[in-house]
């Protein structure tokens, strides 16, 4: 059973990743410090920062989200909540631990979308129900995602790869 001080850390790091992830590129520590440039790419590697602000815009968790971010782009998915979903489920599979936290993590994601008037929006542009008789490889906020060609889409891109 998870400890008050363990939900803490959980809530603080779905906090910064949801953070990471809607944050536009080039409103990054990593964009201003010429290390990423506008749509994410890496112009500098890691290897061959210097300083210890360089090093603090682009750790770990910056390459894995920038990396995240970039695939989303890349697959075009057809809504924000899918993209939100998808995330997750990618969030997910790179570490499986996470999967305990999904509702907190949904949840967090939902309150910060309300809290910042973007949850309705979300809903508007989602509203369209598509039947799909495939087995999702897990759904996330109310979005089925699927496995295809080992990236991972929204239910509104699946239907996309099956006509």
């Amino acid at each position: 059973m998870a400890t008050s001080g363990n939900r803490a850390v959980d809530f603080l790091i779905t906090y910064r990743i949801i953070k990471l992830l809607i944050t536009p590129f080039e409103k990054h520590d990593a964009f201003t410090q010429g290390i990423i440039d506008k749509d994410g790419n890496v112009l500098r590697k890691y290897k061959t920062l210097k300083t210890e602000k360089e090093k603090k815009s682009y750790t770990l968790l910056h390459r894995f989200i920038f990396n995240i971010k970039r695939i989303l782009k890349k697959v075009g998915l057809g809504s924000k909540l899918g993209s939100f979903g998808v995330a997750l489920a990618l969030l997910i599979r790179e570490n499986k631990e996470l999967e305990q936290h999904k509702s907190l993590i949904e949840s967090t994601i939902i309150k910060h979308l309300k809290e910042t008037n973007q949850y309705n929006d979300l809903l508007k542009e989602s509203s369209e129900i598509i039947e799909i008789d495939d087995t999702p490889y897990m759904n996330c906020f109310g979005i089925d995602i699927y496995e295809v060609d080992g990236q991972l889409v929204s239910e509104y891109d699946y239907a996309k790869y099956k006509v």
